[in-house]
């Protein structure tokens, strides 16, 4: 594992984070995470270098911040588990803001997430996937002032917020306040110049602040077999490496990339993700490297039809239609030309997960950090696949 300083934050961080937001789950019930493989992965995560975790109130239906909790609290007593301790590793976790109305509202989801994590502070604590909407509730509220008060009590280490919105609000926020010690962005060579992007990136690091990146690899796209116009790019490559280990060093090669999340879901993942970070770091890609993976990247953006990462904020739907899977499954047909197998693959869900049982309520648009206009695909995704009835 390599480490890495963001910023004017002086501490040395695990260059790939452990991403608590797609863990092993029962029954394929996301909510119901399955604690024994996801000890496992953390156990080799941290035995191996990983320093850094991030959770957040609402990941996994709510359940993410205690399963993390929960893991801190055993590190002293179970067996065979990693030789650390809590101030060995840097937590980091995420105000819901869409339920703070008020400073007595922050202070109590705090104490509650303080409680699911079994921890008196936390070291990297974030405003949670702000917009123009939530920016401008928090500015109401003076949400800022409240952060640096929790800091000031030691509740909190660094502040930051995560983002999904325009690159301009992006630039605003970071103006707002000097008080910012980090924040959280998308970021892989698909989303050069989504929301806040490359720019975003350089614009923040230069202000000081560390950059942290999520969707490295665009809610799993990245890591899968490639279709033929991306192997094709790859044939002109020096590099014999997996495609997740490809986007990976891409970002580690940039030095105003911080820590890296990966949200991994199985034991290979975390083995193959901490070999990358191994073997990666600042100005390691030759050029004509960095010119192959940022062709990959314009292809992807021309074949891809949807941009959801799978980040499961739109769920559960009220109508239980399973909206991450069905357009996964969309992405699929188009990207590896298979649209028989993914139509097949989309009538094996059950009817109420498909496409058409979707109402337009848009509960689910409310929610989507990537403000995707669901409703509209789903009629868009019913019609596609009804054509193979």
């Amino acid at each position: 594992m390599h480490y890495r300083k963001m910023g004017k934050i002086n501490e040395e961080l695990s260059a790939l984070g452990f991403g608590a937001m797609r863990l092993p789950t029962l029954d394929d019930d996301n909510e119901i995470i399955d604690a024994g493989k996801a000890t496992e992965m953390l156990d080799y995560a941290l035995n191996n270098g990983v320093n850094y975790i991030d959770t957040a109130w609402p990941y996994h239906g709510g359940n993410s911040e205690e399963f993390v909790g929960n893991y801190l609290a055993d590190l002293k007593t179970r067996k065979n588990s990693p030789d650390l301790s809590r101030k060995d590793l840097y937590i980091a976790t995420k105000l819901p803001v869409w339920l703070v109305e008020s400073h007595e509202d922050a202070d109590e989801y705090l104490e509650k997430q303080l409680n699911n994590l079994q921890t008196d502070y936390i070291d990297f604590f974030l405003l949670h996937a702000l917009s123009y909407d939530r920016w401008d509730d928090m500015e109401k509220i003076e949400i800022v002032k409240w952060l640096k008060e929790k800091k000031a009590e030691g509740k909190v280490k660094y502040i930051g917020f995560s983002f999904h919105d325009e690159l301009k609000l992006f630039k605003e926020i970071v103006d707002y306040t000097d008080a910012w010690d980090f924040c959280q962005i998308q970021y892989n060579y698909i989303d050069l110049e989504y929301q806040a992007g490359k720019e975003g990136m350089h614009y923040a690091a230069d202000k000081g602040l560390g950059v942290i990146i999520m969707e490295p690899l665009r809610g799993g796209l990245l890591a899968r077999k490639p279709p033929q116009e991306i192997l094709d790019i790859w044939e002109e490559s020096e590099q014999n490496i997996s495609a997740a280990a490809r986007a990976l060093q891409w970002l580690w090669d940039q030095k105003d990339v911080g820590i890296v999340l990966s949200g991994m879901n199985k034991l290979y993942e975390v083995k193959e993700n901490i070999e990358t970070a191994s073997k990666s770091g600042l100005d390691a890609l030759p050029k004509k490297e960095i010119k192959l993976v940022e062709k990959a990247g314009r292809i992807y953006k021309e074949i891809a039809p949807v941009d959801c990462t799978g980040c499961n904020y739109c769920m559960p739907c009220p109508e239980s239609v399973w909206i991450p899977r069905v357009f996964d499954y969309y992405n699929q047909a188009h990207i590896y030309d298979n649209y028989k197998e993914m139509s097949e693959k989309y009538f094996e869900l059950k009817e109420e997960n498909q496409a058409d049982n979707c109402i337009a309520c848009l509960v689910c648009e409310d929610k989507c950090p990537q403000d995707l206009p669901i409703s509209e695909l789903m009629t868009e995704i019913d019609q596609y696949f009804s054509k193979a009835k």
